[in-house]
This record gives structure tokens, C-alpha cells and sequence, in this order.
């Protein structure tokens, strides 16, 4: 497994790049933040909520694709668990 820290701010963020495989990921929104998931055009009005301070939650990211995060205001800290061989 490979673990990672990002701040996530206003402007979108990649958080997990693209593989030759596809990619179980884990996020954990370690404060009381709400961030946006999705693609690289991911804002707060088109992003998947996250739960503010919640568990890990487990996405399942396919071959070739990418996420990027967001937040509406301020910063948020997300840690994600990749598993080996992810990039």
C-alpha cells in the first residue's frame, strides 16, 4: 500500500493519477471540511460530497482515469491509501 497527504484548496487538485490498472483507493477528510471529488473540471457545485470528518470512504478508480479534489473555501487535508503499484 502507498499512502499520501494533499492539502486541498480552492483550485482543483489531482489526487490520484492515472494507471495502467485499474485502482481501489481509500480517502479519508481528515477535518471538519466538506471536499468535492472528481475529474479534472471538479468544483463544488459538480463534485461528489464527502462527509465532513467521516471514515475512509473506498472508491474504485478505472484504468486511465484520474481524481481530483476541492474544496469551496479555505483548505482541507485528505489522506489517501492506494494499493501498490498505483501511482
Amino acid at each position: 500500500m502507498k499512502s499520501t497527504s494533499h492539502t486541498i484548496t480552492t483550485t482543483a487538485s489531482r489526487i490520484v493519477v492515472s494507471n495502467s490498472g485499474a485502482q481501489k483507493v481509500y480517502i479519508h477528510v481528515v477535518g471538519n471540511g466538506t471536499v468535492y471529488l472528481g475529474g479534472s473540471d471538479v468544483d463544488s457545485t459538480n463534485g461528489m460530497l464527502t462527509q465532513k470528518n467521516a471514515v475512509p470512504i473506498e472508491l474504485f478508480i478505472p484504468r486511465g482515469n484520474e481524481l481530483w479534489a476541492v474544496v469551496a473555501s479555505g483548505t482541507e487535508t485528505l489522506k489517501i491509501l492506494q494499493e501498490n503499484g498505483a501511482s
